[in-house]
């Protein structure tokens, strides 16, 4: 008989959806709002383009928050995931192997995406996304399987501080700055300089390098925290208390972020201590409007159409970098396109793109086929 301890596990709808409105922007739905930029000319829409775009350097547009929320989302799931297994009385090997492995095969796949294919190696980019992500999501999971509450929340503390003072104290000086956050003068963008084989992404920094993997870890292990809330049984007969203590938990965290901006800017591509506490903070706060929306309110329908692509993220990123949707839209749109103002060709092509993409997914849906890892 299943032991009464272990807590119930359930998929979360809002996760889905979550998950499905960050992909959202990268299969296309950015164009419809630049499209939208386009066409109107109206400053609310105007606003969200420039949104649509990372800052070169210090600060944060929303584009700059897709990434990490993804990282944040994959963070939340593990709990779950976690105690699935071990309610199927899954061996603590098997899990360190899954862990691992799903970490090594995204580390894998990153590669693939960076044109690994081609075997020029010398000038491959070994940094990418889905390494990001495989290497901190590993790292969070590991240290969560090994620790109790406490010593993740100092973990998590000392990989952020440590981080800071780490770049604070020892600049680099290779390139001839004294500015200790600057691209050229960061410890970060040395030590990856001197460690990573083939080529950076931005000549002298890759944003998505090894030493900057050690905050990244905090991204994952803040979703970690939020998930193992979630699965716990307090507060679950009043969960409208229970999303209260997640939005205060997202206010404190973007405050806290904003203030260590004084002294250590929010910066993407080093995944600075401060750009995880506020993106973090983000990040948690437009969760908790999903699950209260979704997964407390009971109002799914309208999720659906995130649900579709929130269920084959790494499908859709991996395909658009294969397959030329925007092809398929200028074979399916390039009539109307043809008869329409040039200013409505930039709102028709993403809209084309995203449909084109989505339809594909939910297909892949309706067959119930899923690319896991």
């Amino acid at each position: 008989m299943e032991n009464e301890n272990k807590p119930a596990v359930k998929r979360l709808y809002s996760l889905d959806a979550l998950r499905g409105f960050d992909m959202f922007w990268i299969a296309g739905g950015d164009g419809i709002f630049i499209g939208l930029a386009t066409l109107t000319g109206w400053p609310v829409f105007q606003w969200w383009a420039g949104q649509l775009e990372h800052v070169p350097w210090h600060g944060f547009h929303f584009e700059d928050m897709i990434f990490p929320m993804f990282l944040f989302i994959a963070g939340i799931s593990f709990p779950f995931s976690l105690a699935k297994r071990i309610s199927m009385n899954d061996s603590r090997k098997s899990i360190y192997k899954h862990v691992i492995s799903r970490g090594l095969i995204l580390v894998l796949l990153g590669i693939v995406y960076n044109n690994g294919v081609n075997f020029d190696f010398a000038h491959l980019r070994y940094g990418s996304v889905l390494g990001r992500i495989g290497l901190a999501w590993m790292f969070a999971s590991l240290i969560f399987m090994n620790t109790k509450l406490n010593m993740r929340i100092i973990w998590f503390c000392v990989l952020l501080i440590g981080y800071w003072l780490l770049l604070l104290l020892f600049p680099a000086h290779d390139l001839g700055s004294t500015d200790v956050f600057s691209r050229e003068g960061n410890l970060t963008s040395h030590i990856d300089r001197l460690l990573m084989p083939g080529r950076l992404y931005l000549g002298n920094h890759d944003p998505e390098g090894l030493f900057s993997t050690i905050p990244a870890i905090g991204t994952a292990l803040l979703g970690m925290f939020t998930g193992e809330f979630l699965l716990s049984k307090y507060l679950n007969d009043k969960p409208l208390r229970k999303v209260l203590y997640l939005v205060i938990a997202a206010v404190v965290l973007m405050i806290i972020g904003k203030l260590w901006n004084i002294v250590f800017p929010i910066n993407k591509n080093l995944w600075t201590s401060s750009f995880v506490c506020f993106v973090g903070g983000l990040s948690l706060l437009l969760f908790s409007v999903f699950y209260l929306v979704i997964d407390i309110w009971g109002y799914r329908k309208w999720a659906f159409v995130f649900v579709v692509i929130g269920m084959n993220p790494i499908t859709i990123y991996l395909t658009e970098r294969i397959v030329n949707f925007r092809a398929a839209t200028k074979f399916f749109f390039g009539g109307l396109t043809a008869i329409m103002p040039a200013t409505w060709t930039p709102l028709i092509e993403g809209f084309g793109v995203t449909a084109i993409g989505w339809i594909f997914l939910y297909i892949l849906y309706k067959k119930k086929i899923f690319l896991k890892i």
